[in-house]
């Protein structure tokens, strides 16, 4: 059997039993896997064989050799200066035209995360709020509960405004599909199962806020790995989901399969995209579909390859730009000592901040991408963190210790940061 993908970086096979695609489970097996479904994080399976596909580090390279042939030799006048990592010359938004975007994030706008604070008074914002959000869901109108989200959701209101926005409703039909993936996840074994193991127990299981949803993330994780509904977001996605060919009929189109069957192939942090929702929905059927749609929609495109501005490519150009405009002192201070900004940033947007931010400020920032509909804000926060510790990077002398200076981001506040750098810091 081989393994094609357009823009999925394959790691060469850790054991013979790569070959293994897919088993049918003995029945014994079953029988006890079904028993500890509630209880994965319980087993221990032999993981030393396996290692993730690849790692954010890996595809950051795959993105800093990206070249357009029709620029070749820097021929986009306005792309030339450009002095970060990124080469590719695609359009992404200057300040004024996010301020315009993200205007709702202005000074003069109330914003969950920074007057709901203990210092102000509830009366002054955060009750008439709370009372439109509560309107907002009694009238089920998704559109406003995308506009209302824009400055944050409460918390009691937060697990109802996403399904809403993302058109999520537990049906029967729902419960019953989701069912039917853990009876596939029951009665077949993947190899792909090994890698989703060994993920969650490298990233979640060893994070102070997400180790106790372990058993949410396998369960989570497994039945998304067979749903091959997920397939459908390859119509807008650049990259095409990997193929196996089945009998030695190699080359030969209907002998092909898609493996895994949802076409996505987890890479090391993965299991983060999920990790949070878990404390936002605890039925298992629903949590599942909110985290299904949040990756056709926003997710995928942290780890495929393409032009559009919610991208990997143009968050990373878009971040490179900011500093480099804004903040060109320190830009160039860390391009001089071997420290580029990307190296250290790319990690925290290609896994949306998550495992980075602390919990509560991670969902506020999650607030903000599902009513923006885009991505971009990752960008800009990256630029935020970086022009906020601007004071110590610049006395860094290398990338290690520029690196320590923003090793830990779980004391931030995400509102004040975006609302600093976006309508006060940079002009």
């Amino acid at each position: 059997m081989l393994l094609t993908h357009s823009h999925t970086l394959l790691a060469s096979p850790p054991c013979d039993a790569f070959l293994r695609l897919l088993n049918g489970r003995p029945v014994g097996e079953q029988k006890e896997l079904l028993n500890k479904w509630n209880e994965m994080g319980t087993d221990e399976p032999d993981l030393s064989l396996f290692r993730p596909v690849y790692a954010p580090k890996d595809f950051l390279e795959v993105l800093i050799n990206l070249r357009n042939p029709n620029y070749e030799n820097g021929d986009s006048l306005s792309f030339r200066t450009h002095l970060g990592l990124i080469q590719v010359p695609l359009k992404v938004k200057d300040i004024p035209e996010l301020k315009e975007f993200f205007v709702e994030l202005g000074l003069t706008t109330g914003q969950l995360g920074i007057d709901d604070s203990t210092q102000v008074p509830p009366e002054l914002f955060e009750n008439e709020h709370v009372r439109i959000g509560q309107k907002v869901l009694a009238e089920q109108d998704s559109a406003a509960a995308q506009q209302y989200i824009r400055q944050g959701s409460p918390t009691a209101l937060r697990a109802e405004l996403w399904a809403l926005i993302l058109n999520i409703s537990s049906q029967p039909e729902d419960i019953l599909y989701y069912e039917q993936l853990k009876t596939n996840v029951i009665q077949h074994d993947l190899l792909v199962d090994s890698l989703i193991y060994k993920d969650v127990k490298l990233t979640a299981s060893n994070d102070d806020y997400y180790f106790v949803f372990e058993d949410y993330l396998y369960q989570v994780l497994l039945c998304f790995s067979r749903d091959t509904s997920v397939l459908g977001h390859f119509a807008y996605n650049s990259a095409s989901p990997p193929k196996s060919y089945i009998r030695g009929k190699l080359g030969l189109e209907e002998y092909a399969v898609f493996y895994p069957p949802n076409g996505v192939i987890p890479f090391h942090g993965f299991s983060m995209y999920v990790a949070p929702l878990c404390f936002l929905y605890h039925e298992p059927s629903k949590l599942y579909q909110i985290f299904r749609e949040m990756y056709v929609r926003f997710f995928f495109r942290l780890h495929s390859i393409s032009s559009h501005p919610s991208g990997i490519v143009s968050l990373c150009l878009l971040f490179e730009t900011l500093l480099q405009t804004y903040l060109p002192q320190l830009f160039y201070h860390l391009r001089e000592i071997g420290a580029q900004p990307l190296r250290i940033s790319f990690k925290w947007m290609v896994r949306a901040f998550s495992g980075y931010l602390a919990t509560d400020q991670l969902l506020l920032l999650w607030d903000r991408i599902l009513g923006y509909n885009s991505l971009e804000i990752l960008a800009v926060l990256a630029a935020a963190v970086f022009a906020f510790r601007a004071v110590n990077l610049m006395e860094v002398t290398s990338l290690a210790a520029a690196e320590a200076v923003l090793a830990d981001l779980s004391t931030l506040k995400v509102m004040p940061l975006l609302q600093i750098f976006l309508f006060a810091t940079v002009t």
